[in-house]
């Protein structure tokens, strides 16, 4: 097979990664506007498909057997699952990533632009920009909210804890620690860091709320104080999103004969706050914060509960190296990256990193005996 016909049977796969991808997203959206949407992603991306399948033929090559992607395969079952909402900053990631993957293919000039312009549709469904423009905005639309990356979050709060409750053991075991002071040690760093995570994940979000309601306030009292002020300011960002000047107004004034709408509205465009979320919930963000950090932290220790010595620190370092593992293959899912680039990568760098700490703590033992 030629290079060009390499290249064509991987723009080939690609597209039609996308084309499931959204159509899983379309599938799995209870929002009608949403699921047109992505229904019409994937008939653009079905469409490039059809461009190199029909360049592979013109070349006498016949195209290779599809099957969705391990990483699309879990994107969708997540989707199911949790709903789109829970995906779509990681395939807007992705999408925003290579919205320049044509840029130097001059046989698919005509694709470059409308794959950028994608990788914008989704950074604005995702809840990366700030709104949506037109009516859908003057209605209260929010179905752009809940973007935030909870698979990300997940996967490095637990990676946080397992490498450092990893380097922590290792570094004592390297010392020549017996096997209940580094059990105490790995338990300790435990609660120590999920502790000090779940502090600082809530004087983040509280001091994140505590803005977002001074603000809130103040936008408030200029509604009331100077609602024209407000209207030609509502009218404003709607013509710099693209409305016809009258259109805008229109919408403004309309919008502005319910206050709530109208508020809302100018926190999330002036100011970018959700008004309902004003920055999450502190306890239950730093609770989750704690749970990820210590299930992470856990892995490394577990096995000094059951042996000592040498023993030991292979079953910690193996099991630490399955969770990395594990953790790589998550970390697929929203990088981009290939499964197996992943899990090597996260692997090699934990291991990198215990291996220092088991060094560095074995030169303080013989110094200090």
């Amino acid at each position: 097979m030629t290079a060009a016909a390499d290249r064509y049977q991987s723009n080939l796969r690609d597209e039609l990664d996308g084309a499931a991808l959204y159509a899983a997203l379309a599938e799995a959206e209870q929002d009608p506007v949403r699921r047109d949407l992505f229904r019409q992603l994937a008939e653009a991306e079905a469409a490039h498909a059809q461009l190199w399948r029909s360049k592979l033929e013109a070349a006498g090559v016949r195209p290779e057997a599809f099957r969705p992607s391990f990483r699309t395969r879990v994107l969708a079952a997540l989707a199911k699952r949790f709903g789109p909402s829970f995906v779509l900053p990681s395939v807007a990631t992705t999408e925003f990533a290579d919205r320049d993957k044509y840029a130097n293919q001059a046989d698919a000039a005509a694709l470059s632009a409308e794959e950028r312009s994608h990788a914008a549709v989704l950074e604005a469904a995702a809840g990366r920009s700030r709104g949506m423009s037109g009516t859908a905005i003057a209605k209260g639309e929010r179905w752009h909210r809940g973007g935030g990356n909870e698979l990300r979050a997940s996967v490095l709060g637990a990676n946080d804890g397992l490498v450092s409750n990893l380097c922590l053991v290792m570094g004592v075991a390297g010392a020549g620690a017996p096997a209940q002071t580094i059990l105490l040690t790995g338990l300790a760093g435990l609660i120590a860091g999920a502790v000090s995570m779940a502090l600082g994940e809530w004087l983040s979000v509280t001091n994140s709320r505590e803005f977002a309601q001074t603000q809130m306030a103040a936008e408030a009292a200029e509604l009331e104080e100077t609602p024209e002020a407000e209207r030609k300011e509502l009218a404003l960002i709607f013509q710099a999103k693209g409305l016809a000047r009258d259109d805008a107004q229109r919408v403004a004034t309309e919008l502005m004969r319910d206050k709530k709408a109208a508020l809302d509205t100018l926190m999330r465009e002036e100011l970018g706050i959700d008004p309902a979320e004003l920055g999450g919930n502190p306890w239950s963000a730093a609770g989750f914060s704690f749970m990820l950090f210590a299930a992470g932290a856990l892995f490394p220790v577990l096995p000094f509960f059951f042996t000592a010595g040498m023993p030991g620190m292979l079953w910690s370092a193996g099991l630490s190296a399955a969770a990395l593992a594990a953790i790589g293959l998550a970390t697929s899912l929203f990088s981009g990256r290939g499964p197996l680039f992943s899990v090597l990568r996260q692997v090699l760098i934990g291991a990198a990193a215990a291996g220092v700490t088991y060094g560095t703590g074995a030169l303080i033992g013989v110094s200090l005996a």
